[in-house]
């Protein structure tokens, strides 16, 4: 009876049709506007996260750099060469160099005189930089909510987009205790890096402020910008081609004047208002928006930030704060991962404001855009050898 009275209400009273479904991630992420620029970056950058795999597997031995390509086709699948290994090395001649061992019989790759140099170049210009290194660690642990504290395993994960040195556990952490210091973490075999000593929030200024500043000593500043405006707001450009709304510029508008506490200020008692909700939204924003200013190339995978998320107080997904912020984030879904870049720091495909690191890692996505372009043959990686050698090699590739 309960069920018939229950049944005939919502006939005479419906739910109203303003009532907005909630949209899956998935929908929400194949629903995003595209920006050309960024796909095609993306489509030489995935290209390049597999070359960095391989010359890591390749480097990981330095009194003898190379690797068999039967090591590297048994890898295949984790790697994403998907049409196998030795296909993907002959794309790349200007960084892979392919030879057959007599000793072993089996056909060996190793980096190229120029592959080697770029990671030489690399590996200098990071060594130069270890006082930026110490200051983004530094404020990377001052956004920690936790007790200025991070989980060492995260860092692990974001160590290169950060410049860290591949040794900076030594290099960075135990030489600077004043600074750092590691503890065993609440799981075994886990450690946690905390800060030593904090740094006071007025001794840290987040990029965004430098931005603001910027903006109101342009000459125009008086007559075109609010500095009361300016004051909370963030630099914004969306994708080509994306519709603009009036309720989407009006929403946009009032979000920029929307106060919020800084990345490096203490949170304080959390408000269950809906300004408050938004504040904490905001805050949210500032925080990841500040992860990227601090990273080499200001782009990261949403997997790796996301290791980062309870660390930082931020209780939305992170993904969705990616996409609910296309004029400042874009998100790319190439090459099997979420890859986000902080649209104010590029144009063109490239960093406005490049630095050494960038500018070396640069060089080597050069040689993955440049493929086989350059070369005598389409077959030249094949010609040093004699006719046992490349049918070794053509057999493994084969294999593969």
């Amino acid at each position: 009876m309960a069920t018939h009275h229950i049944i005939k209400r919502i006939l005479l009273h419906p739910p109203s049709t303003s009532v907005r479904f909630k949209t899956t991630s998935v929908q929400y992420v194949a629903s995003r506007a595209r920006d050309p620029t960024f796909e095609k970056l993306m489509d030489n950058y995935k290209n390049l996260l597999k070359v960095i795999a391989i010359q890591d597997l390749i480097l990981a031995n330095p009194k003898n750099p190379t690797v068999s390509l039967q090591f590297l086709s048994n890898l295949s699948q984790k790697l994403h060469l998907n049409r196998g290994a030795a296909s993907f090395l002959r794309k790349y001649p200007h960084i892979f160099h392919v030879f057959y061992d007599p000793s072993k019989s089996l056909p060996f790759c190793k980096l190229t005189d120029a592959a080697v140099e770029i990671s030489r170049l690399e590996a200098a210009a990071i060594r130069c930089s270890m006082p930026i290194v110490v200051d983004r660690l530094v404020r990377l642990l001052s956004m920690s909510t936790v007790a200025k504290s991070l989980p060492l395993r995260a860092i692990f994960k974001v160590w290169r987009e950060l410049g860290l040195p591949d040794d900076f556990e030594d290099s960075v952490i135990l030489q600077n205790p004043h600074l750092f210091k590691l503890c065993d973490g609440n799981e075994p075999n886990t450690h946690v890096l905390k800060l030593v000593s904090v740094v006071p929030s007025g001794n840290l200024r987040a990029a965004v402020e430098n931005w603001r500043i910027m903006e109101c000593c342009k000459e125009d500043c008086g007559s075109s910008v609010d500095p009361l405006e300016l004051r909370f707001s963030f630099k914004h450009g969306f994708p080509p081609g994306m519709r603009l709304g009036k309720n989407f510029k009006a929403k946009v508008k009032e979000w920029q004047r929307l106060p919020y506490v800084g990345p490096y200020e203490e949170m304080g008692e959390k408000k269950k208002s809906k300004s408050g909700i938004m504040g904490l939204e905001k805050r949210a924003v500032a925080i990841v928006h500040e992860f990227f200013s601090l990273t080499v190339e200001k782009t990261v995978e949403v997997e790796k930030i996301s290791h980062f998320r309870k660390w930082f107080g931020i209780d939305l997904n992170i993904r969705d704060l990616f996409l609910d912020h296309p004029g400042m984030f874009y998100l790319s879904t190439k090459g099997k991962r979420h890859t986000v870049f902080l649209r104010e720091a590029y144009e063109r495909g490239c960093l406005i404001d490049p630095n050494p690191v960038y500018d070396a890692r640069r060089k080597l996505l050069d040689l993955v855009v440049l493929g086989r372009h350059g070369l005598f043959s389409s077959d030249s990686t094949l010609q040093d050898m004699d006719g046992c050698e490349k049918g070794k090699l053509q057999e493994e590739g084969g294999n593969s």
